[in-house]
């Protein structure tokens, strides 16, 4: 207790000097408690509560504070969100649009915004949330800090063991990314093309439900191009640890075949070997060389011509895949 100057007590009826009590208290407001520390003033004579304006303002601004602080994220969710989404304090706080030390300092213990606190909470409770900010802004990031977080959120997702042949054409490119050492844009495309090929001509069935279009610098998947686009001519972050990629035995040996015998030439070979095979040749038809094409290459002309292919090679096993690469080779 601490003594207080003179106010006045209804029930005594004159002036006392209270005495003051710090003391823990609770509020309920729309069904949920809120404690803090507030005061009270007694009266030494009938040691009633008096009501003291400045007391009564503290207890409310107590109120206030431990209302704000209960709405606020908890310092626990805060500090799990970087490791959450793989993701550095200062890459996520300018993806936010916030100084690059905001969410450092908001871990070291500084109170955030109640405006800051609700984006930093339904970050942590809506992965797709995150995965929306992280494709609107992604030109914020460096590619390789992209890539970790977009395979981190999508793991929370439920999307990274992949296995519907939709989706079957990014689970192959995170096994290329893991197993070639320097695999640029241009390569991968080239890559997931000769995989699709292969793929049809030993199995008779398309790998990829996605399609290729016949652009100006060979067969191309449009939304794999636009998610890889920034690393421009440099070999893309290699991915060193996925986990299992569930494989069947069959797509194993043609992918594994594919970065043997194709993987091992540059991107820029890779293209000239398909501007000499009928697929983008026949789909371009007479445009000119140079000129922006995004006409898709029928699956039937890809599933024709790689089967002439292997039949002509006399390919029993995807093994036999280097014959063809070794002559296109030689032929340029």
């Amino acid at each position: 207790m601490e003594n207080k100057t003179i106010d006045f007590c209804p029930e005594c009826r004159k002036n006392v000097e209270y005495t003051t009590e710090i003391l823990q208290l609770q509020h309920v407001f729309k069904g949920i408690s809120y404690s803090y520390i507030g005061k009270r003033a007694i009266c030494p004579g009938c040691k009633k509560e008096i009501f003291v304006p400045e007391i009564n303002d503290y207890n409310v601004s107590s109120l206030k504070a431990a209302y704000k602080q209960k709405s606020l994220i908890s310092q626990e969710k805060l500090c799990q969100i970087p490791k959450k989404y793989n993701i550095g304090k200062r890459p996520l706080s300018k993806l936010l649009g916030w100084g690059e030390q905001t969410l450092s300092r908001y871990i070291e213990g500084d109170t955030p915004t109640k405006q800051y606190s609700d984006i930093l909470q339904k970050i942590y409770d809506e992965p797709e949330y995150y995965l929306d900010l992280v494709e609107k802004n992604k030109h914020i990031l460096t590619m390789a800090a992209y890539n970790k977080t977009l395979y981190a959120t999508e793991n929370l997702l439920g999307r990274s063991q992949i296995k519907s042949s939709k989706s079957k054409i990014n689970l192959v490119i995170l096994y290329l990314l893991k197993e070639c050492g320097d695999i640029t844009p241009l390569t991968l495309q080239k890559a997931l093309y000769y995989i699709q090929g292969f793929y049809f001509a030993f199995f008779k069935e398309f790998l990829f439900s996605e399609d290729c279009e016949a652009w100006v610098h060979g067969p191309v998947y449009r939304q794999i191009y636009h998610k890889y686009k920034n690393y421009h001519f440099d070999p893309i972050q290699k991915i060193e640890n996925y986990g299992n990629f569930d494989f069947t035995i069959n797509e194993k040996m043609i992918i594994d075949s594919i970065i043997k015998y194709f993987c091992c030439y540059s991107g820029k070979i890779l293209e000239k070997f398909t501007h000499a095979e009928v697929p983008w040749l026949k789909t371009r038809g007479d445009l000119p060389f140079d000129s922006v094409c995004d006409r898709i290459i029928p699956k039937e002309e890809i599933g024709n011509y790689f089967n002439s292919v292997k039949e002509k090679y006399q390919m029993l096993s995807p093994a036999d895949i280097k014959s063809y690469s070794l002559h296109l080779w030689y032929q340029i």
